[in-house]
């Protein structure tokens, strides 16, 4: 199945990949991130396994680890002096089948934090929590990171968001050095809700710090140093998750269901697997069976999202997509033509 028009046309793929230990898989509730390495592997997260899986560009398991987290909410890879990491955003806490897929700690625990990783699953290091008085008694619960990298001419600041914690963004230093942070109130756009991923957009000649500010429908763009500067897409975007470009395109996973890319003037280009209706549904992301437990989603479609979440493109234009919900499901776009 082909989607989407013009030389913005995918090949929907959604068993070109099969995850290790099927019924794990099929009962874990996936909300995760997803990076492509420069050799074209594709790394993730188990869907019921507290593993980290590689698999190379046909979809074969290469590798998989043991995270020894509750998450890998958000996934950024990195490269320095020739060597690839991973920078991996755990937000503290995990649905489980085991849990009815309700949340394990009513009481508001949490044990979310930054870290980052060889791709064998080595921890390089582990960033502290934010010394402010907001996490005294509120949670911290990182969602996703990204770098300012030297070998792109940054300084290598390390950048997190606090997307279902406090609603901020905290910058460090590349030592992991605590510097300061943003909660939206010094723009014009005002507070960040849900402030779920951030990326660093080297399109233009001066790269920009994109954020999507999902609860408020929009994205906000700063500079590098953490002053505002723009805010845009509330006309045509209803829940930003997640930011990749490919040449000079950004494409943003929404998790109402589509991915949608945008230009360099950030003017909306057109919209992939559109599926805004399915959001409504009751229980959503999955379904709800006659006595109200949540069940897996029966309206899975081919071709339709129901809940992009993390992303990742490669070198060639494929787009590579994580949803968000029981069973997951990994969605390959295909950009090659046939």
């Amino acid at each position: 199945m082909r989607i989407g028009t013009g030389k913005y046309t995918y090949e929907w793929q959604e068993d070109w990949i099969q995850f290790p230990n099927p019924k794990s898989a099929s009962e874990g509730w996936a909300h995760h991130g997803v990076v492509v390495t420069e050799s074209g592997n594709i790394i993730t997260l188990h869907h019921g396994d507290m593993k980290i899986v590689t698999f190379d560009p046909e979809g074969e398991l290469i590798n998989s680890w043991d995270l020894g987290l509750q998450e890998a909410h958000g996934m950024t890879l990195v490269k320095e002096n020739g060597v690839e990491y991973l920078w991996i955003a755990d937000n503290g806490r995990k649905r489980t089948p085991e849990t009815a897929y309700e949340y394990p700690n009513p009481d508001g625990i949490y044990t979310g934090q930054v870290v980052k990783k060889t791709l064998s699953g080595d921890t390089v290091m582990v960033l502290p929590k934010p010394p402010l008085p907001i996490y005294s008694n509120g949670i911290y619960a990182p969602t996703w990171v990204a770098i300012n990298e030297i070998r792109n001419g940054g300084n290598g600041d390390i950048w997190v968001t606090d997307g279902y914690g406090q609603n901020q963004i905290h910058r460090f230093s590349k030592d992991g050095s605590y510097i300061n942070s943003i909660d939206g109130s010094e723009g014009e756009a005002g507070r960040f809700d849900c402030p779920h991923a951030i990326f660093i957009d080297l399109r233009k000649n001066s790269h920009e710090l994109f954020i999507a500010d999902r609860a408020n429908g929009r994205i906000q763009v700063y500079d590098l140093a953490g002053k505002f500067i723009r805010c845009f897409g509330s006309e045509y975007l209803t829940s930003p998750s997640g930011f990749a470009t490919y040449e000079n395109l950004m494409i943003v996973a929404e998790l109402r269901a589509r991915l949608t890319i945008i230009d360099t003037n950030d003017n909306l280009v057109t919209y992939l697997g559109d599926n805004d209706e399915v959001a409504d549904v009751p229980g959503w992301p999955n379904n709800v069976d006659a006595n109200g437990s949540i069940i897996p989603s029966k309206l899975l479609e081919a071709g339709k999202f129901n809940s992009p979440h993390g992303m990742a493109v490669d070198s060639n234009g494929n787009i590579f997509v994580a949803e968000w919900l029981i069973g997951g499901r990994f969605v390959k776009l295909d950009s090659s033509t046939p």
